[in-house]
Formats: C-alpha cells, structure tokens, sequence
C-alpha cells in the first residue's frame, strides 16, 4: 500500500483537484465544536488548531483570518518521498502565492488563498505538464 517515491512521476501524475468550498484555520481549546466536522486538526501546545468550512466555523463563532482554497494532489505520494512539496512550493512561490501543506497517507493536500485557488490549480497543473516531458 506505499506510495510513489519518485518524483518525476509525483510531479507527471499530482493531478491537483480543487476541492469545493471556503475553508478556514482556527483554533478550539480541548475538543472539536459541536457542529465542526474539520477536514485537518493539528494538536499544538496552545490550542487545537482546525482546518473546516468557513460556513461551520462562522456559525460556531470560531474566529479566523485566513480563508483558503483546498487543493489535493491525486497521486499516490508515498509519506518518504523527497522533494514533491518542495517543487510544489517553488511552483506556487514564484506566482507569490502561501501554500499551507497537509501531508495524509495517500495524498497531499493543499490550502492556499481561496482567490487564488484556480490559478494555483493551473499552476501544478503546468508543472505536472513540464514534468511528463523531461
């Protein structure tokens, strides 16, 4: 069940899929909300910090700044593979676009302006073109 460590065919195959909706980062001290159904959680020594849907974090009343665009890149990506968030931040840097990367089993996920959302999923998208080709 391991994933891909190769990272021309990281790069070739990420197939980067927006996922629909606003998602917010905040934080909640001891449990998750009533009503929060986080796609990330993080613990931290301050607080629990959670990755959810704008609409439940404002019905909660949990306060936020920064509204994001999820992205998952498709492929497989084994958890010791080198250098695909790398690439992919280069890629996104150079547009001046923060990319927050959430690494799961299967695939990585990605949080970046929600403005912005498409143009970075174009992005990857060329790069995975570039990538194919080399």
């Amino acid at each position: 069940m391991s994933g891909e460590t190769d990272l021309r065919k990281l790069l070739s195959g990420m197939r980067p899929e927006l996922n629909p909706g606003r998602y917010v980062f905040t934080t909640a001290d001891g449990a998750v909300p009533p009503g929060v159904t986080p796609v990330v959680t993080v613990a931290e020594p301050e607080a629990l910090t959670l990755v959810v849907r704008q609409e439940e974090a404002d019905a909660s009343g949990l306060a936020y700044d920064y509204v994001a665009g999820w992205i998952t890149l498709r492929v497989h990506s084994a958890l010791e593979a080198v250098g695909l968030t790398a690439a992919v931040a280069q890629e996104l840097a150079a547009a001046e676009l923060s990319c927050n990367v959430v690494a799961g089993f299967h695939h990585d996920h990605l949080f970046v302006p929600h403005e912005r959302a498409e143009e970075a999923v174009s992005l990857l998208a060329g790069l995975a073109r570039r990538s194919a080709k080399e």
